[in-house]
C-alpha cells in the first residue's frame, strides 16, 4: 500500500488580522439597530394604540375602510379599519381603531354619527365634507364606565354635551309643523332650537325637548308663555285683518316663540327641565296668562250669529275679557229659547289698564261694583266688529235711558242685563220699514195717481183754451176799457189842477161853508149862555 504524501507542509498557516474583524462587527450593528428601532416603534405603536371599537350604522354611505377618520373637535383620533354587514344584514358594523388619547372618550353614553353635508333648521352643516369626504364624529358622555360597542346615530344630535344653555319640556296636542331642529325665538331673535320631538306614551299628545342657548336661557321664567310660531298667523275677525310671522325660516321649517305677557312680572328664571304648555298662537298664550276671572251670563233677544268663542269683550272700547261660551237657554216665563252668552272678565287686566294702579278688589266687592254700574244703566250689547265677515263682539257701556234693572248677587253666574242695538237694531228698523211698505196698496196708489194725472192734463187743456180766449177776445176789450179809464183820469186831473175854473168855484164854496160854520158856532155859544132866548127871543144888549 502506497504511502500518503505529507501535505502539512503545503497548508498555509492561519493568522489573525485585527482590521477585518472590526469591519465584520460593524456589519451586524446596522441590522441590530434597525431591529431595535423597529421594536421600539412597535412597542410605541402598541403603547399609543387606543381601544378598538365597533359602531353599528344603518348604512355605510360615505364611509371607506382605511380612509374614513374618526374626529373629535376636528382632531383625528382614529381610523376606520373595516366595514362589514351585520349577521342579520339589517345594518353595517364599522370597526375603528382609536388613538390612546381617545381612551377616555369611549364611555357608556358617548354618541357617534357620520358627518355629511346636510340642511336642518334653516342652516347648512358639514359642507367641508364635500371635498374631504365624510367622517365619524363623537360627543363624549359623562359616564365613567368604558364601552367598546356602540349604536351610531343616523342624524347628528342637535345639542352636544359642550353646548351652553338649558333644556326645557314643551307639551302640545299635536306635532304641527314643528320638527327637530326648528328654531326657538325670543322677541324675533333666534335663541335655541328643538332637540327632540316624540309622541307621548298614552298617545294623547306630543312632548318636545327644547334647548335655549346661554345667556338667553335666563329669559325663560315661570311666567313665560310658549306658542307655535310656524308659518303665517293670519286671521280676519272682529278685530280686523291680522298677519303675523316670526321669520322667513319659521314659515318654511316651523318654529316656537316665547315671551312673558306684558301685564305680568317676569320673575326668576325657571329651573332646567321645567315643563311648559305650547299654545297654538301668541294671542291664545297671552289670554291664558290670566289667573283670576269673573264669569257673567248675558241673555239676548236677538240672533247671535257671528259671535264666536274667544270674541272680545270690551268696556267702552277697552278690552276686559272674552266670550267663553255661546249656548241656548229655555225661558219658562215666555216659553221660548233665547241665546245665552257666557263671558269671562279678567280683573287683573282691568287693574293693569287703570291710569292710577289700584288694588284688585275681592270677588264680592267686584260683584257689588258691577251691581252699582247696572243700577246706573250699564248694559251689555252686541257690536259688529267687521261688516264683511259679520263677526260680532260684546261691548259694555252705560245707557241712561235704559229701563231700570238690578243684579241678583245670589245667582250664579251673575247676569248682566242686555240691550239691543248696533247693526242688529238697524236691521230691525229696516225690517220694520219694509213691513210698513208692504202694507201700502201701491196698486191703488198708482191707479189714483194716474187718475190725478189725467185730471191734471184735462185742466191744463182748459187753461190753455182760457188763455187763448183771453188773448183773442177779452184782451182787446180790456185794452179799450183801460184806454177809457186813462182818459177819465186825465179829465179828473184837469179838473183838479190849480188854474181850473172848478177849482176856483170850489174854493168860494168852501169859504161860504166856513162862514156858515162860524155862524153856527156863535149861535151855539149864545144859546149856551142864554137858553131862555128859545122862548123869549133875542133881547137887545142895551135893554139889560
Amino acid at each position: 500500500m502506497a504511502e500518503r504524501p505529507d501535505l502539512s507542509e503545503d497548508i498555509p498557516e492561519a493568522r489573525s488580522v485585527s482590521g477585518r474583524w472590526r469591519w465584520s462587527v460593524l456589519i451586524w450593528v446596522v441590522p441590530a439597530v434597525a431591529v431595535i428601532i423597529g421594536a421600539w416603534l412597535g412597542l410605541k405603536g402598541v403603547l399609543n394604540r387606543g381601544p378598538t371599537i365597533t359602531i353599528v350604522f344603518e348604512t355605510a354611505s360615505g364611509l371607506e375602510a382605511g380612509k374614513t377618520k374618526v374626529k373629535y373637535k376636528d382632531v383625528d383620533i382614529g381610523l376606520v379599519k373595516s366595514i362589514a354587514l351585520s349577521e342579520d344584514r339589517g345594518s353595517v358594523v364599522v370597526t375603528a381603531e382609536l388613538k390612546q388619547q381617545a381612551k377616555g372618550l369611549t364611555v357608556e353614553d358617548t354618541k357617534f354619527w357620520v358627518v355629511r353635508p346636510r340642511f336642518a333648521g334653516g342652516q347648512a352643516f358639514g359642507l367641508g365634507t364635500i371635498l374631504s369626504g365624510a367622517y365619524i364624529a363623537l360627543d363624549p358622555g359623562k359616564s365613567e364606565e368604558q364601552r367598546r360597542d356602540f349604536a351610531g346615530l343616523e342624524d347628528p344630535p342637535v345639542i352636544t354635551s359642550e353646548t351652553r344653555g338649558r333644556q326645557f319640556i314643551l307639551r302640545a296636542d299635536d306635532l304641527g309643523s314643528i320638527d327637530v331642529g326648528s328654531p326657538i325665538y325670543y322677541r324675533h331673535a333666534r335663541v335655541g332650537q328643538i332637540a327632540t320631538a316624540e309622541l307621548n306614551k298614552d298617545g294623547k299628545g306630543v312632548s318636545f325637548l327644547v334647548f335655549v342657548d346661554a345667556p338667553y336661557d335666563k329669559y325663560v321664567t315661570k311666567e313665560a308663555r310658549f306658542w307655535n310660531a310656524s308659518g303665517v298667523d293670519m286671521s280676519y275677525g272682529s278685530g280686523g285683518f291680522r298677519l303675523e310671522t316670526e321669520s322667513l325660516a319659521s314659515i318654511l321649517i316651523g318654529g316656537v316663540a316665547f315671551q312673558v305677557p306684558p301685564e305680568m312680572e317676569a320673575g326668576p328664571p325657571a329651573q332646567a327641565g321645567a315643563a311648559f304648555e305650547l299654545f297654538k298662537d301668541r294671542e291664545t298664550a297671552f289670554k291664558r296668562a290670566v289667573t283670576v276671572k269673573d264669569t257673567y251670563v248675558l241673555y239676548f233677544r236677538q240672533a247671535v250669529r257671528g259671535l264666536n268663542v274667544g270674541a272680545p269683550v270690551d268696556f267702552r272700547g277697552v278690552p276686559v275679557g272674552e266670550v267663553s261660551r255661546v249656548m241656548l237657554d229655555y225661558d219658562r216665563e215666555r216659553d221660548d229659547l233665547r241665546p245665552a252668552v257666557e263671558i269671562s272678565v279678567y280683573p287683573e287686566q282691568i287693574a293693569a289698564r287703570l291710569r292710577n294702579p289700584a288694588r284688585m278688589e275681592e270677588p264680592g266687592m267686584r260683584a257689588k261694583t258691577v251691581q252699582r254700574f247696572i243700577e246706573r244703566g250699564m248694559r251689555a250689547q252686541l257690536g259688529t266688529g267687521n261688516l264683511v265677515t259679520g263677526q260680532l263682539y260684546v261691548t259694555l257701556d252705560f245707557f241712561p235711558s235704559a229701563p231700570r234693572a238690578t243684579m241678583n248677587l245670589a245667582k250664579a253666574p251673575l247676569e248682566i242685563p242686555t240691550i239691543s242695538g248696533g247693526f242688529s237694531e238697524l236691521q230691525t228698523s229696516i225690517e220694520n220699514i219694509a213691513r210698513t211698505l208692504e202694507k201700502i196698496p201701491f196698486v191703488e196708489v198708482v191707479a189714483d195717481f194716474k187718475k190725478m194725472v189725467n185730471t191734471l192734463d184735462t185742466s191744463l187743456h182748459k187753461v190753455d183754451t182760457l188763455v187763448e180766449r183771453l188773448d183773442t177776445e177779452i184782451a182787446p176789450e180790456l185794452r179799450a176799457t183801460l184806454e177809457e179809464a186813462r182818459a177819465t183820469l186825465q179829465q179828473a186831473q184837469g179838473m183838479l189842477s190849480e188854474d181850473a175854473p172848478m177849482q176856483g168855484d170850489l174854493r168860494g164854496t168852501l169859504r161860504d161853508v166856513t162862514r156858515a160854520a162860524d155862524a153856527i158856532r156863535n149861535l151855539a155859544d149864545y144859546l149856551e149862555r142864554h137858553p131862555e132866548s128859545l122862548l123869549r127871543g133875542k133881547q137887545e144888549e142895551s135893554s139889560r
